[in-house]
């Protein structure tokens, strides 16, 4: 079945690119209407904007999604992997400000804020996307690719020349509540001399260590470390659930990320709906909606150390 909120949730914190205040409610909506964004700080035209992949435009460092009247959201990936990872097909997102929160730079904040409030379910049943065939985009030494798999599987890889990251590479089934377990305390990370060159132009203006994790050759920065050793690759998985969530429903499929980012996965979203041959729509019965993510999560699911 599908799922959404018992009742509205309210996040209040800083824009990571304009370090302006932001208030975010999450919102109960019915079966079928899926996420969307409602801009409440315009007062003209339609504020409507829908989270889905072909309303991704580029942008650096994040997710930003705009609509037909020239209104966006940017920085979506942390909520749309948490309400992916929490089970929740439908909600509606009312935003006053351009993007969205950063909080720790986490899902985590998200995660929390949407299982306190409770997930209702909703009796129509979930329509999922089954990858049929290999679908590969690449940029450079970049890869995103997707296979055929029962269940949505995250296999990604990273590669930093910065040793206290180095490589690192993690392989997830996101059924039975992983994300929420494994992937959403995983902060944002940079490497210093990223941090001073964004500032001295203008940007991540609301970003500090206390909401990414910043490296500098062998040494992370951050007060109190790591959440976890493999952190850096733990995050890119999280930013990839949510990109592959604006595919507009539960992907069926083996998802790999080598080096890839937020306008590469897109790209292979583009790519595979692109190509007919390549997926279907299927209706989940017990079997396959056992294996979504987010089914049977529990509040108790989230890690406490942090």
């Amino acid at each position: 079945m599908q799922h959404t909120l018992k009742s509205q949730v309210v996040f209040v914190g800083t824009g990571l690119h304009s370090g302006k205040p932001v208030r975010m409610v999450i919102k109960p909506a019915s079966a079928n209407y899926g996420i969307w964004f409602r801009r409440t700080d315009v007062d003209s035209g339609d504020a409507l904007i829908p989270a889905r992949w072909d309303a991704v435009v580029p942008s650096r460092l994040c997710t930003l999604v705009v609509n037909s009247a020239g209104y966006s959201v940017s920085t979506i990936e942390h909520v749309m992997a948490a309400l992916a990872g929490c089970g929740i097909h439908n909600a509606l997102i009312e935003i006053d400000a351009p993007e969205v929160p950063i909080l720790d730079g986490s899902s985590r904040p998200f995660v929390a804020g949407l299982l306190a409030k409770g997930i209702r379910a909703q009796s129509v049943p979930v329509r999922a996307i089954r990858i049929l065939e290999a679908v590969e985009v690449r940029e450079g030494d970049a890869v995103a690719r997707f296979e055929p798999s029962d269940a949505l599987e995250i296999d990604f890889c990273i590669d930093f020349e910065d040793a206290a990251i180095g490589r690192q590479e993690k392989t997830l089934n996101m059924s039975n509540g992983a994300f929420v377990r494994e992937l959403c305390d995983s902060r944002t990370f940079c490497r210093q001399a990223d941090v001073d060159a964004m500032r001295a132009n203008g940007l991540a203006l609301g970003g500090s260590m206390e909401n990414a994790v910043v490296f500098d050759g062998d040494q992370v920065l951050s007060p109190g470390g790591l959440r976890h050793a493999d952190e850096p690759v733990r995050h890119k998985m999280l930013d990839a659930l949510g990109d592959l969530a604006l595919a507009g429903a539960p992907i069926l499929g083996r998802y790999t990320g080598v080096r890839a980012g937020h306008a590469l996965t897109n790209r292979l979203l583009r790519e595979v709906f692109a190509r007919r041959s390549a997926w279907e729509v299927v209706e989940c019965g017990l079997p396959t909606g056992r294996k979504l993510p987010g089914v049977g999560v529990l509040r108790s699911d989230i890690p406490v150390h942090c």
